[in-house]
């Protein structure tokens, strides 16, 4: 179980700083983070890390593409934990 936790603090701490990084970029209009990447990091447990990071820096917040795309691979995740607590999976 320690592992496991250890594992979701990186992967979040990960797509934390990348989504500030980015939004760094962003305001430099240099090359950005490619939002494949931040779903990916969000896919593999590091959906905290990336609504913490959108919320602490403002970032993708207005872009309604991002927010769809990040919303279904959260209910996918929630999806998933539910039929795991469930039906024990």
């Amino acid at each position: 179980m320690e592992v496991l936790l250890t594992y979701f603090l990186v992967v979040n701490i990960i797509v934390f700083i990348l989504a500030g990084y980015d939004k760094y970029q962003a305001r430099k209009n240099k090359q950005r983070i490619p939002e494949n990447t931040l779903f990916f990091l969000e896919a593999i447990g590091g959906t905290a890390g990336l609504l913490l990071a959108m919320l602490s820096f403002r970032h993708k917040t207005s872009k309604s593409s991002f927010i769809i795309k990040f919303s279904f691979i959260f209910f996918i995740q929630i999806v998933l934990i539910y039929l795991k607590l469930t039906y024990k999976i």
